[in-house]
């Protein structure tokens, strides 16, 4: 009698654990991250304590951790750590606000940000893991442009909204340095940046403007 053996069979105990370490491991940098936004919001002065709290830098622990942990894995794991990095990160912030501020008030907020999380974390995940590993530079440009775009979006509602010019300006300037320096080739780098222009728009209007509305 023979025994087939199947792909799940080959697969050593280190091998299988490291996609669950991979995605701990970025809960856990979410967890510490968001924390850290937490207290940049107190250390940072006037409109600028904006910044800790925007969904570019926050998205940022979703992108590096489709970049960092995922970058050898499946597309599968991306999705995994950029969600755990993103959930991790929500649950950090306001536990802190809970615990060592004056309370997180109502459950509205903290839920309509996990809800974010559930649908930023793994996009941004596999825009990261595109950007790092992908071979088709159709996908690192997009990778790219997406998460450029966020700055972007960022600096629409800084100077459209709040009128805050040097938060605009600088969050224009990352808008136009992430394609520049972390593209590989200068074609890629005219692409991602001529693409991060609509991305760009599109979370102004699918993201900010909704949540302003939320919060007015």
């Amino acid at each position: 009698m023979t025994t087939t053996m199947t792909p799940e069979d080959l697969t050593s105990p280190g091998e299988a654990a490291g996609p669950r370490v991979a995605t701990a491991a970025a809960a856990v940098g979410g967890l510490a991250f968001g924390v850290l936004t937490n207290l940049a919001q107190g250390w940072l002065p006037g409109a600028w304590n904006q910044l800790a709290n925007s969904g570019a830098v926050w998205s940022t622990v979703a992108f590096a951790a489709g970049a960092l942990l995922a970058h050898r894995g499946t597309l599968s794991r991306a999705v995994a750590c950029g969600l755990g990095a993103e959930a991790g990160l929500v649950v950090g912030y306001y536990a802190y606000a809970e615990l060592g501020r004056d309370g997180m008030g109502s459950l509205f907020f903290p839920l309509v940000w996990l809800g974010m999380a559930c649908i930023a974390g793994p996009l941004f995940g596999v825009a990261g893991h595109w950007w790092r590993s992908d071979r088709d530079a159709r996908r690192r440009i997009v990778g790219l442009a997406a998460f450029g775009g966020l700055f972007g979006s960022e600096a629409l509602m800084a100077a459209w909204d709040l009128h805050h010019a040097p938060q605009a300006w600088t969050c224009f300037a990352a808008f136009t340095l992430v394609p520049l320096l972390m593209a590989r080739a200068n074609r890629e780098r005219v692409h991602s940046l001529a693409l991060a222009l609509p991305c760009a728009l599109l979370a102004y209007t699918a993201i900010d403007l909704p949540l302003q509305l939320i919060h007015s």
